[in-house]
Formats: structure tokens, sequence, C-alpha cells
């Protein structure tokens, strides 16, 4: 058996909410997300199924071993991301190589106590060296990866614009470690630029993740922070402090490893100035303006005594093409949700449902009811059959493939498949056609006006006392009531698995058609209000039937409501089916003149009839709706015939005559004829069927 993914989550889940002690959450998780089949409820095969043995032993053997499968497989993973970070980190020389300058930078006493002049030979110097060992490290490689390449390079042109701005003019006058003013040209034109444009850009651009360099929100802070430095406190402490009071400000601070600043940072510093403004307006325009300013450290200059820090705040996203392209998305919207109403089965609703079904509250679903779910057959050419398991819930399954049958046929589901094509229809095809009979029988059920759907949650509702009968089946059920046909589509989707997974569906979809007409509805439909929908030995009666079918629970199917006079003044209401069905009805009790089916179900919308012989439903159908309209003239179709219990393996068509053409190719002596013939003829009458080599049904 394939093992789901989601059943498997659902059962790690619960077995966290276990281990907790979370009974309540359980519950409501139960509720909203039933247990089925599938469920692993059992601890050691749960370990078994995601492989856990050797986590779970290894978890055993520690001081403070822990509780759940889920924070075993936590810790596994943050472990395992732990080595691989650190061995990535040791085996990259370049990272060594950065870490060990941008490290000699930050503790060198001259970067505290020098001069301007000694301060910018200083800055020459680290300059040059870095370029040397990543040269060393580039021909110590003979192939790189494009990031490394691309790391490299921004080296490159990050100490080449260092040189040159320090040589433009002679020495052009740095940062002292006590001056507020940033590193600067001595144009009066580009010190603006820097100092103000610049400086903005790269405050929007340190809030979308995209500049790696952590730098002074404004020149007070970095004035601070640079005061900071020049008294002795331990450069690890400042760090600490930092950390805690970004976090105190609602700020998500990390580190990032150091030849991911650089290169980040560099590519920053060496985009033009247009390209930096045109990224501040597409920032501006996203709507995300109004995110707090984060107050980080200054990577304005290449000032070295700022290189040692490698702290920043990223947002989750990866490049710059990427970011273009969400800016232009609102983040604001949500999708919007709606609730269903739903309620909890409770006794008196179960009673009255247990005494409509089988007249009293102590009589149960049988094990053919149970057992009976919405599963097809997998024979090829039978994939549009819904198949029975035992005898007893025929009613239902004969009904419920009508209006399969009409979706898959007739509403369009498919565009590109015609006629038999649509009978081979895709899982797909399956689940949405049926998602729609079943929405389509409880929303008729419903009057038009809204429906009931009846669910399993898992967990009992009440605790059943004086004589109603438990089951554990009505107790576990929650209901939920919409007004409008599309919810309960959705509703339907959310949970066709329960209907799908061979158990319950017969039961559920029963209930719901109850329940969406309403109990006290249900009895003022019947010719007699003690009648049941289930009668004996578990068969459905022509209440359930005409329920399902035309959504009032009649005890005819003739035409309309039929008065008898029963003598002295006393009559006799008899009520039958008020109005054209979409799927019709066939009974062999007619052919026996027991009862008369009236035109309403004779005449269906659509070419599909549910076929009563011999105390046992089935369907047949037919591919073109010419057939319910041409009634005097000369035909001759093919009819399909499906019974979901008679391990049909084969496909049955049958070819109908009717007309000159049936009086001349009539048997002289017939032998035995199949029921289904008979039915057919109540139909058409004199109708000749041909079996195609089939075996006839008897």
């Amino acid at each position: 058996m394939v093992v789901s993914v989601e059943e498997v989550s659902s059962s790690l889940v619960r077995e966290y909410l276990s281990r907790k002690g979370l009974k309540r959450t359980i519950a409501c998780m139960d509720e909203e997300h039933p247990r089925t089949e599938a469920s692993i409820n059992n601890r050691s095969e749960l370990r078994q199924v995601l492989h856990m043995e050797s986590l779970y032993r290894k978890n055993k053997t520690q001081k403070t071993p822990l509780k759940t499968l889920l924070e075993i497989m936590v810790k596994h993973h943050l472990q395992e991301y732990k080595n691989n970070k650190s061995s990535w980190e040791d085996s990259d020389p370049l990272h060594s190589a950065a870490t060990l300058s941008l490290s000699a930078a930050c503790n060198s006493p001259r970067m505290i106590d020098s001069s301007e002049d000694n301060a910018a030979a200083f800055v020459n110097s680290k300059s040059t060296k870095l370029r040397s060992l990543i040269d060393e490290a580039s021909s110590s490689q003979p192939t790189l990866s494009f990031f490394e390449t691309e790391r490299l390079s921004a080296h490159n042109q990050a100490s080449s614009w260092i040189s040159d701005h320090e040589n433009h003019k002679g020495h052009p006058p740095l940062v002292s470690l006590q001056d507020n003013e940033i590193f600067t040209t001595s144009e009066p034109e580009r010190k603006t630029v820097i100092t103000e444009s610049s400086l903005k850009s790269r405050t929007n651009r340190i809030r979308r993740g995209v500049m790696a360099g952590p730098i002074a929100s404004t020149l007070q802070e970095s004035n601070k922070k640079r005061q900071t430095r020049r008294s002795e406190v331990p450069l690890p402490q400042l760090r600490k402090e930092e950390e805690i009071k970004n976090l105190s400000d609602g700020l998500s601070v990390i580190s990032l490893p150091s030849h991911l600043t650089d290169y980040m940072g560099a590519r920053w510093e060496l985009m033009s100035t247009p390209e930096r403004e045109k990224s501040e307006e597409t920032f501006t325009k996203s709507g995300k303006s109004t995110q707090k300013t984060r107050n980080l450290k200054s990577l304005a200059s290449p000032n070295a005594a700022d290189l040692c820090v490698s702290e920043m705040v990223l947002d989750d996203v990866d490049d710059e093409d990427d970011w273009q392209q969400l800016s232009k998305v609102s983040f604001q919207t949500s999708i919007p949700t709606r609730s269903y109403a739903s309620l909890p089965m409770d006794q008196h609703t179960a009673t009255e449902l247990k005494e409509v079904l089988f007249g009293s509250s102590r009589t149960c679903f049988s094990f053919e009811w149970r057992n009976q779910g919405f599963t097809f057959s997998e024979t090829h050419d039978l994939r549009y059959g819904i198949v029975q398991r035992k005898g007893g819930p025929c009613g239902v399954l004969a009904s419920i493939q009508g209006f399969f049958l009409k979706n898959l046929l007739f509403e369009n589901i498919e565009s590109s498949n015609t006629g038999l094509q649509r009978l081979r229809p895709s899982n797909t095809t399956r689940r949405k056609c049926l998602v729609l009979a079943m929405a389509e029988i409880l929303w008729r059920a419903g009057e038009e006006k809204q429906a009931t759907l009846a669910i399993s949650s898992g967990r009992n509702h009440f605790i059943p006392t004086g004589h109603y009968k438990s089951e554990g089946l009505l107790e576990k059920i929650t209901c939920f009531t919409v007004d409008d046909i599309k919810d309960l589509q959705l509703v339907l989707e959310q949970h066709v698995e329960q209907f799908e997974s061979g158990v319950l569906a017969c039961v559920l979809l029963t209930i719901s058609a109850v329940l969406s007409r309403s109990v006290p509805k249900v009895r003022g439909d019947m010719d007699v209000p003690t009648n049941t929908l289930i009668g004996a030995h578990g068969y459905c009666t022509q209440e359930l039937v005409n329920l399902l079918l035309c959504g009032r629970a009649v005890s005819n199917v003739f035409d309309n409501d039929v008065e008898l006079d029963s003598g002295n003044g006393n009559t006799t209401l008899l009520k039958g089916v008020k109005s054209h069905c979409d799927i019709g009805l066939l009974s062999l009790f007619e052919h026996y003149n027991i009862c008369k089916v009236g035109a309403y179900l004779k005449d269906p919308q659509f070419p599909i009839w549910v076929v009563c012989s011999e105390s046992h439903f089935s369907v047949l159908f037919g591919l073109q709706m010419e057939l319910l309209t041409n009634e005097d003239q000369v035909l001759e179709f093919d009819l399909y015939y499906y019974d979901g219990l008679a391990n049909q393996q084969e496909e049955i068509r049958l070819t109908i005559s009717v007309g000159v053409s049936a009086l001349s190719s009539q048997d002289v002596h017939p032998d035995l004829t199949p029921p289904l013939e008979h039915c057919i003829r109540t139909r058409w009458k004199d109708a000749v069927v041909s079996w195609n080599d089939t075996e006839p049904i008897l």
C-alpha cells in the first residue's frame, strides 16, 4: 500500500499533540481533519514508516531524551545543517582568507589610534593584501563555480575602487574616527550624491535584503558607533548589546559569512547612482516603505574598521530581479475565506434519524451499509461504474451512479471527449463528477435553498442514554449547512475522501439527504408517516430512491397526487412525483401491473434510468439525447447497462429496435425473457432487444 504523505504528516502531528497532552487540540484536529483507514495510530509503525528507528534509539541514550518524533526529526535536521555549515566554511579557502584579513583589520590597534595619514596607509596595505590573498586562492583552484567567480570579481573591483579614490587628486581627506563626515571626494557635487542620495538608497536596500553590508541609518548613529569603538569595550560585548537592542525593536538579526558580506556590499558600491535611485523608486512604489527603519552598522565607505561586522537583516528575496517582480504585487492582499455553519450530532437528532430510517432507535446500520463506499471499477471499459460489494444499499448506489453519468456524459466535463470516449474517464474526472453528483442530490433535497452534509469527525459528540442503541457511527457525525450550491461543492471536495475510501459513503449520503430535506418533511412526503427509508434485509425503499432522484421521499412513482375514495366521505391521498426529473426510473412492477410509472420518471431530462427489477436497482443509459424526442419514428439505438453488484467484467451494450424494424425482427418463439427486457418495454412498447453476443442477465 502506498503511504500517503498527508496521512503520515497528520499522524506525526497527532503523535506530537498526544505526547504533549494537548487533548482538546487533538479533538479539534479530528473534527476538522478526520482520521481515515490510512491514518497511523501506532507510534512504532509511524517510526518504521519514517525510517526513524536509529534516531529514536539514539535519542533514548541522551540524558534528557525528547518525547516526540517531531522534535527528534527537527533536532536531527538542525544538527545536520550545523555540521554541514561548519564543514563548508572550513573547506572554503576564500572564506578563510577573507576572515583572517578582516579579523586582523578589526583587531589592529592602528585602526583605533592612528592619525588620518596612517589610516589611509593602512587601508591601502590591507586592500593590497586582500587582493593578493584572493589571487593566491584563485591560482590554487583551477575551476571555480559561478558564485565564486562573481565573488572574486567583486573583491577586485571593490579594491580597485578604494585605490582609485585614494589616488584621486593626491590624498583626499579620509574619515576621521571622531568626525561625522563620511568618506567622500573633494568635488562638492560628488560629496552631495554620496552623503544624501546614496545613504538613503542604502537604507532602503538594507530593508529588502539586497545590500549585504550593514550601514548606519543616520550620521549621528555612525558617529555614535565610532565613539563607542574608541572606548576600550571588547567587540564581542558590543555585538551582543547591539543584537539585544535590535531584537527589542522587533528586528531579526542574523550573521552572514564575511565573503558574502564583501561580495554583496561591493556589488552595491559598484552600482551607478541612477541605478540606485531607480531601485529606490521601485521599492517606494511597492508599498513597503512604511516598514520600520533598521539601525544597522555602517558600510557606506570602504572603512576597514566597519568591515569586521557581519550582522544584517535580510528579507526572503534571493535576487534583485526577483525583488523587482515582487515589488509589483501588493503584500497586503489576503485570500478571503468563508466559514460554514457546522453542528455536532446530538442524541435527539440521531434518534429521529434512526426512527425515519429503520422505524426504531434500537436498530443499526448493517455491515453491508457500513462497508460500502463510492469506489469505481478499474476495468478499462467500466471505469465509470461504482462497484457494489454486497446487497442492500443498491438504491443509493444506482441513484448516485445515474447522476454521476449525467455529469460525465452531458455536462461538458471534458469537452475534447465525446460519446464512448467519456466512458473512459480519468481519476480526476471521476472525482469531479462524483462531487457534482452528490451536490446535485443534496441540493435538490434541500429544495435548492440549502443543504446539509454529514461528515464523520472521528470522535463521539454525545454519550448515548435511554433506549438509543449506540453503534459508534451517528455519534461521530458533524453536519455542515450551506445555502449555496457552490459552497456545497467546495465542502464536498474537502471531504470527498470519506466517500471514496470504501466505507460509510452510502450512510453519509443518506443521512445528508434526510437532513437536507429535514426529518419532518420526509415524514410528510410519505403516504404513511410510519414508513421507513430502509426496509427489511437492509434494502432501500421506494421512498429513499425517490428522495435521491426527485428530492422528495414520496411513496409512489406516478405523476402528481391521487385521491382515493375510502367510503363514508373519507379519502386517502397518495403522493406522487411532482415534475420531470433529470434521472428517470423503469420498474418491473409495471410489467406485472402492480404500479404505474408516470411520464415524469419515464421521460427524464437525460437518457438515464434507474432500473428496479427483482428487488434490485441498477442503471440503464444512452449516449444520445435524440432517443427521448423521437417517439413515433422507426428507431434503432444503443443502451448501456451497468450493475455494480453482478461482478460485471465487460461492457453490456444493448441494441434497441422500435417500430417496423422491430416487428420484422420479432422472435416468434421467445424463450425465457430477461427481466431487463420487460423493463425496457415499459418505456418502448414492443421493442426488440439485442444483447450483441453478451450473455443475457436472467
